[in-house]
């Protein structure tokens, strides 16, 4: 194993790292952000291992002990996460940030992973999702929103796509689809609705297409175009 000493990582002209490296990877040494101390200790494969993190008046404000505790990443002087670690990996409590600074998830990990009750935002910081996450995917319960806030969708989710029972709204708030879902498509029993609330349908769905038409409908809404002539489309993914 080779290392190397005395190695600094400059962005935009701005120190953000100076001390030692292991085979590539940091092994001893100091962050900055913002030119203040962030942290300073030793590195396991360039993830924080033993030492301490400051705050911008250099206050201890979380100190990793064999990569467990609480900590902080960071990417070319941009916040990333910030939670709970156990051995190096995410777990427990903790929250991910986009470029701008705006909250993109809170929630539980395991093992790096989303995993749990967690929600999720779009960059403008109007929540996107909350409910239950396995394996870093949507699992379980859960609801989405429109970036206006208005409820989208709540219902059961399998492998991060719509699975199970499910209601579907418009951006006005109205129910739009009741019924079953399977890999993001109606497919069962369902009902919908029209733009102002009337029932338009009630069947069978199978892969997205009605099996029986009472008439014809064609709406755009939000994120989503229906033509009911064809299959139930979804234009829009989380």
């Amino acid at each position: 194993m080779e290392k190397e000493k005395n190695m600094n990582m400059v962005y935009t002209g701005v120190l953000l790292y100076e001390g030692e490296y292991l085979n590539g990877y940091k092994f001893k040494g100091k962050e900055y952000i913002n030119k203040k101390l962030e942290y300073e200790g030793e590195y396991f494969y360039g993830k924080k291992w033993n030492g301490k993190g400051y705050d911008n008046n250099g206050n201890i404000i979380y100190i990793l002990k064999n990569g467990t505790g609480k900590g902080k990443e960071y990417e070319y002087g941009k916040l990333r996460y910030e939670g709970e670690y156990l051995n190096g990996k995410r777990n427990g409590k903790g929250k991910e940030y986009y470029d701008n600074g705006q909250l993109r998830y809170e929630g539980e990990y395991l093992n790096d992973e989303r995993y749990g009750k967690g929600k999720k935002y779009y960059d403008n910081g109007k929540l996107r999702y909350e409910g239950e996450y396995l394996n870093n995917e949507r699992n379980g319960k859960g609801k989405e929103y429109y970036k206006n806030g208005k409820l989208l969708f709540e219902g059961e989710y399998l492998n991060d796509e719509r699975n199970g029972k499910g209601k579907e709204y418009y951006a006005n708030g109205n129910l739009l689809f009741e019924g079953e879902y399977l890999n993001w498509k109606a497919h069962g029993k369902g009902k919908q609705y029209n733009y102002d609330g009337e029932l338009e349908y009630e069947g069978e769905f199978i892969n997205g297409k009605k099996q029986k038409l009472n008439n014809y409908l064609q709406c755009f809404c939000g994120y989503y175009q229906y033509d009911d002539e064809k299959e139930f489309i979804q234009n829009y993914k989380i």
